[in-house]
């Protein structure tokens, strides 16, 4: 990179700290770039925020100290995402894990320290794991036809997620299949207007695109009421002694609750192998062969964080999808990632303006941000009969089961069924022979929970 080219991306004179910290230069990256990528990853991930609190409280969780747990660990995991890895990923709990807590594990009668402990046994093994290196060395295993396909397994979740939240797609109450939403409906038509912003802003190279769609939609839908002004401003953060220290380890130690250990264990295991994959492809921070340089630190990270989340009653913290709104605006450093730890610590006290951004103004990021992502579908070898149909399946079984980590544990399933059926055992690494034992039981788990 010539000298120009350099003065170009940011001004050292100003930002020298923050070019030497974050690695700037080498990744081609400006400050203002990178703070905007944060800004724009919290808008998208900000109705967490609502999101979270609400199904924990189902278990009968305090949902005041709960939104504060979950601030805490965006901030603490974001900041050590940041400082350690150096990558434009969010930390925060992810909607699975706190579905599993708050309703499936509450709904057989299971407390919610106990619920929080096996949680916490979870994010243990996650950790062990990626000291011994387990981790990596799984994902290195996982062929690249998959690793391509898991991009768009990733995106047909995230833009489903954007439709629903919009309000243009709904479960239908009688059969639960998807059904179109009413397209009339405030929501939708807030929705609408914010993704045809976006798309236009887009078009245009506009600087910050996904970030000024969400702020545009949002003040559009004051007078829709679709935002809602807040009656204060500022509040202070609740007490988080309802759930501080309360997780039961102890009790979760139970041999009748491995099956849903294991159910916790797989699905963020390979939530997050896909979502550090997926996100670091959009951030160009993968290599030829779609591996990532120095992966055992976001994985070291995210490990960390599920282990201690649950001290605070917060489950299942990971590495979130939503990174990949921040990735889509640019962010390619650790520098995003402080920014939106930034943003998340102005909420203990702000948290009413955070709550005030309608899911139907983020809806558009999350559609456009998940459709782009079907993109490196293209780089699959679809003539390749069986490289081509795991990676089908593996889009087939994220939509049928709303869950990436599902789709992606059935895709690897099905490359080496239809490997083995095909007569191409050879192609299969012995790694993933050894893997299919626990994807069995797995699947066992989850069609009898």
């Amino acid at each position: 990179m010539s000298e120009s080219s350099v003065k170009n991306i940011t001004t050292p004179t100003r930002e020298s700290w923050l070019q030497r910290r974050f690695h700037l230069h080498q990744r081609q990256t400006r400050v203002k770039t990178e703070c905007l990528a944060g800004i724009t990853g919290f808008l998208a991930a900000a109705y967490l925020l609502v999101v979270i609190p609400g199904l924990l409280a189902v278990s009968g969780m305090d949902k005041g100290a709960v939104t504060t747990g979950v601030i805490l660990v965006f901030v603490l995991g974001s900041l050590l995402m940041a400082f350690y890895a150096n990558l434009p990923f969010m930390v925060g709990p992810g909607i699975g894990g706190s579905v599993l807590v708050g309703i499936t594990l509450a709904g057989d009668g299971i407390t919610w320290p106990i619920a929080l402990g096996i949680a916490c046994w979870s994010g243990i093994l996650f950790f062990v794991m990626t000291v011994f290196g387990l981790r990596e060395v799984v994902t290195r295993s996982v062929p690249q036809s998959i690793k391509l396909g898991l991009t768009a397994s990733i995106g047909i979740f995230v833009a489903l997620l954007g439709f629903r939240n919009a309000g243009l797609v709904m479960a239908n109450a009688k059969t639960h299949a998807l059904a179109l939403g009413d397209f009339t409906a405030p929501g939708a038509l807030i929705a609408l207007l914010g993704l045809l912003i976006a798309v236009g802003l887009q078009a245009r190279k506009v600087p910050g695109a996904i970030l000024w769609a969400i702020l545009l939609a949002t003040v559009a839908g004051i007078p829709f009421g679709v935002t809602h002004l807040p009656d204060q401003w500022i509040s202070l953060p609740h007490s988080m002694a309802p759930l501080f220290g309360k997780v039961d380890l102890i009790g979760a130690i139970n041999i009748a609750f491995l099956p849903f250990l294991f159910i916790f264990f797989a699905s963020e295991f390979f939530s997050t192998m896909g979502t550090t994959l997926a996100v670091g492809g959009e951030a160009g921070l993968l290599d030829e062969e779609g591996n990532m340089k120095n992966i055992n630190r976001p994985f070291m990270v995210d490990s960390i964080a599920a282990a201690l989340g649950p001290i605070v009653g917060i489950p299942a913290a990971t590495a979130l999808i939503e990174s990949s709104a921040a990735a889509e605006a640019g962010g390619k450093t650790g520098l995003t990632a402080l920014s939106a730890a930034v943003m998340f610590l102005l909420m203990l006290l702000f948290t009413p303006v955070a709550l005030m951004i309608p899911k139907e103004a983020t809806a558009p990021a999350l559609i456009l941000i998940g459709l782009n992502m079907f993109s490196n579908l293209r780089k699959v070898d679809l003539a390749n009969f069986t490289d081509a149909l795991p990676v089908l399946m593996m889009v087939m079984i994220t939509l049928i089961s709303n869950s990436f980590g599902t789709g992606i544990a059935g895709g690897l399933l099905f490359y080496i069924i239809i490997k083995v059926v095909a007569g191409k055992v050879r192609e299969v690494p012995l790694g993933l022979y050894i893997l299919a034992i626990p994807l069995v039981y797995y699947f066992a788990t989850l069609v009898h929970h």
